[in-house]
């Protein structure tokens, strides 16, 4: 099991970090109490969970539960856990800033941020800091960098490694899929349907998503996405996002656009990129 101790200054940007770890697959809890953690540890070890890898913010909310978290971290040590911290700071000038912007009181003094509540925060968390793994400085950091600093260091790959491209084949006559970035109409190609060997096929079969692959547009249109999309997916990444979400649609979502969300998804995998595929509506009638 990994385990990820994130901590850090209030308003350094322990939230974002959350985010981006539950985008890479991390099961996070938010304010645990640290004496609480090491049973949470052995549950889920011992009862088959599937969680295999968890990140716990730990920070001066904890009070006098955040003295704990030296001890839990022994104890996972002892017991052969992955275990590392990722500290994350910025200057006061910057905390300072980010309090007045956001309205946010300070968790130390439930009042407006102050130079003095920062640095005897500082202060509090200087143990934790010493033993971190890693320590983030978010000063000048936008979200979007500190994300992609966070993958490089936490998951041992690159974010283009990790970046997934989900495809989606649909019929319009069910509706747009609301979680699509991308929407491609593939109502331009000769409809299949309309050929009597295959209009109880679907684009699954090898037959019908060869005739839909055989027209010169099929294949000027697999060239030209194939070339947009390899040019704005490090856009995205560099946005902060780890997926990007293509769908292809046809009139019913049988025929058409499950043939070209296939040779999609067939020309991604072999450029060794993560992809997932979902034919919507090919089981509607």
């Amino acid at each position: 099991m990994q385990v990820i101790f994130i901590t850090g200054m209030s308003g350094a940007g322990k939230s974002q970090a959350v985010g981006c770890l539950e985008d890479i697959g991390y099961y996070c809890v938010d304010n645990m109490p640290p004496s609480l953690i090491q049973n949470f540890i052995s549950l889920a070890l011992n009862e088959k969970t599937g969680i295999d890898k968890v990140a716990f913010v730990v920070d001066i909310r904890g009070g006098e539960f955040l003295a704990d978290a030296k001890e839990s971290l022994s104890y996972l040590k002892d017991a052969n856990v992955d275990c590392k911290i990722l500290f994350l700071e910025a200057s006061d000038e910057a905390l300072v800033h980010r309090f007045n912007e956001t309205r946010r009181v300070h968790p130390l003094t439930r009042k407006t941020a102050t130079v003095d509540d920062i640095e005897k925060e500082r202060e509090m968390l200087s143990d934790l800091r010493s033993h971190a793994d890693y320590v983030i400085d978010t000063s000048n950091m936008k979200s979007a960098k500190l994300k992609s600093e966070i993958v490089s260091l936490l998951s041992g790959e690159s974010q283009e490694e990790t970046f997934v491209v989900n495809v989606m084949s649909f019929g319009y006559k069910f509706g747009l899929p609301i979680t699509a970035d991308m929407v491609f109409d593939m109502r331009f190609i000769p409809n299949p349907f309309y050929v009597p060997s295959m209009k109880r096929l679907t684009g699954n079969s090898k037959k019908v998503r060869t005739y839909v692959m055989k027209f010169q547009e099929s294949r000027t249109f697999v060239k030209n996405l194939n070339r947009l999309i390899n040019a704005i997916i490090p856009c995205y990444m560099r946005e902060g996002k780890y997926n990007l979400n293509i769908a292809f649609g046809c009139t019913g979502g049988q025929h058409r656009s499950v043939a070209m969300a296939n040779e999609i998804y067939d020309l991604f995998t072999l450029q060794g990129k993560q992809v997932t595929i979902d034919h919507r509506d090919i089981k509607r009638k």
